[in-house]
């Protein structure tokens, strides 16, 4: 009955609405956006700091934004 991922999407949805009631989902979906975005954000200062310190440690010099 709940093989799909559709159908677990549609009983969150549900569920989301029953609990929080209909105005705090679009406040939850900022919530969460502004999260990720954040996180995408952290994750790619980490990688641009790994590839700033694997160049130092080859003597090749940094490329990229901001360098």
């Amino acid at each position: 009955m709940f093989d799909s991922l559709d159908d677990w999407l549609i009983i969150a949805v549900v569920a989301g609405i029953l609990f929080y009631g209909s105005s705090k989902i679009p406040q939850l979906a900022h919530s969460l956006g502004r999260s990720v975005g954040e996180f995408k954000k952290g994750r790619l200062e980490v990688e641009r700091e790994i590839k700033a310190d694997q160049a130092s440690a080859s003597g090749a010099p940094a490329t990229g934004p901001g360098h």
